[in-house]
């Protein structure tokens, strides 16, 4: 009796069990391998399956059978494409559809509010760097610690305003055209006292040819003690003797009035200012001509280029007297600062910066000075012509020796005028 399974034979051991040698009656296909029924997993082994969105059914290949697997992934996403696909699938920021939802709306709010933001933290950091730079480029030469013996402060801010000849800087072309000559150094050719209170600006022109006298002092460079000896003389000459401190010291003792700043600019630094900004429009009310200056104005308005204002506020041979050509400075600068502060310079850049470098190439203040104070005092001066300015020269109770002298009693109530910053009702010549 043989107790192998029926259709066993020698030849399956080498691993040919089917087909050679069989001796049943059965079908070979059928005696290949008995069916063996598959049965589920208990259910606490089977894994929790991750939580999906459900899927549509998927269709068979053959038929419609429900128990027939395609194949595809039960967690395929129809709709949206993920943008991690090869497929090139829409994501969210292509404005498709996000599993089955449309992507939210742009928000303009949102990207208005960056956008100002942006403008703003640009607008500031141009605006810082071009105070910076503007406020390197002051000379800061003037030192008036130097300047003794001063009086007492007032109310408001006073400024020492000087328009020298200095040709620093100018080509021998240069000054030919504006017809400054080539003395050497430099001398005032203007001075003014600009006061800014509560009280609206006034400008006080001080000629040059005014009769004042020298006080003592300590010179700017030496630091020798110069005593005063009662000794008058032109108050341009203080300037030629030992300086801007000198002129201070000058200014404050023959009129009691305490300087706070003093700003300065020479021939070249003024004709490149109205340049920059295309000439200044004026009103000249009588035609004059001045071979020394080089003027020759018709009456009437007209705008002025730098060859031409410097001209107009340096001419004194054409008027009888120097007072008029300091009524021509202040009516010149007044026009110059209104015609400058406008938002068509302060804003476009191809006016300001060229403005702003050919003004402080050349000015020359004290050490104190900041480029904020500059801008106030630029800021008052055009408003000498609104509403609240005033200009006057020193009022002048007559000459003696070609000088001008002060009118001693005017002179006082309107310095206490000034330091007390009420409104100036003093009338000068």
């Amino acid at each position: 009796m043989n107790d192998r399974p029926e259709g066993w034979n020698g030849d399956n051991r080498s691993g040919n069990r089917y087909g050679q040698g069989s001796a049943s009656d059965r079908p070979e296909s059928a005696r290949s391998m008995p069916h063996i029924q598959r049965r589920p997993a208990p259910p606490q082994q089977r894994p929790a399956p991750p939580r999906q969105r459900p899927v549509p059914q998927q269709s068979g290949g053959y038929g419609d059978a429900p128990d027939y697997d395609s194949g595809y992934n039960t967690g395929q996403v129809y709709g949206g494409g993920g943008g991690g696909h090869s497929g090139g699938g829409r994501g969210p920021g292509d404005g498709g559809y996000v599993q089955g939802r449309p992507a939210a709306a742009p928000d303009w709010r949102r990207r208005i509010k960056i956008g100002v933001l942006t403008l703003v933290v640009v607008v500031l950091a141009v605006s810082i760097g071009t105070y910076f730079w503007a406020d390197s480029k002051l000379k800061r030469d003037v030192d008036l610690s130097k300047v003794i013996e001063r009086p007492k402060s007032g109310d408001g801010t006073n400024y020492l305003i000087v328009g020298s000849d200095s040709r620093e800087g100018m080509t021998a072309e240069d000054k030919k055209k504006l017809h400054t000559g080539s003395a050497e150094g430099k001398r005032t050719d203007s001075m003014m006292i600009l006061h800014d209170g509560s009280n609206g600006p006034t400008l006080v022109s001080l000629p040059r040819d005014s009769n004042v006298e020298i006080p003592s002092f300590v010179g700017s460079d030496s630091g020798k003690r110069y005593e005063g000896k009662g000794r008058t003389t032109k108050l341009n000459a203080a300037y030629a003797e030992d300086g801007p401190e000198l002129l201070v010291r000058t200014v404050e003792f023959n009129t009691g009035l305490h300087i706070d700043h003093y700003v300065e600019i020479g021939f070249g630094g003024f004709a490149k200012i109205v340049d920059a900004i295309g000439g200044v429009e004026l009103d000249i009310p009588k035609a004059f001509k001045d071979k020394y200056s080089g003027a020759d104005f018709q009456a009437g308005k007209q705008t002025l280029d730098g060859q031409q204002a410097l001209a107009f506020v340096r001419t004194r041979h054409a008027f009888t007297s120097d007072l008029d050509r300091t009524k021509n400075q202040q009516k010149f600068l007044a026009a110059l600062a209104s015609q400058t502060a406008t938002p068509s310079t302060i804003i476009n850049p191809f006016k300001l910066y060229p403005t702003m470098g050919a003004g402080l190439d050349t000015l020359v203040v004290d050490k104190d000075m900041s480029l904020w104070d500059l801008s106030q005092m630029f800021f008052a001066m055009k408003g000498v012509t609104g509403g609240d300015g005033a200009s006057l020269n020193i009022p002048i109770s007559g000459s003696s020796g070609g000088n001008l002298l002060w009118d001693k009693a005017k002179v006082k109530q309107l310095v206490e005028q000034l330091n007390n910053d009420e409104k100036v009702t003093v009338t000068g010549s």
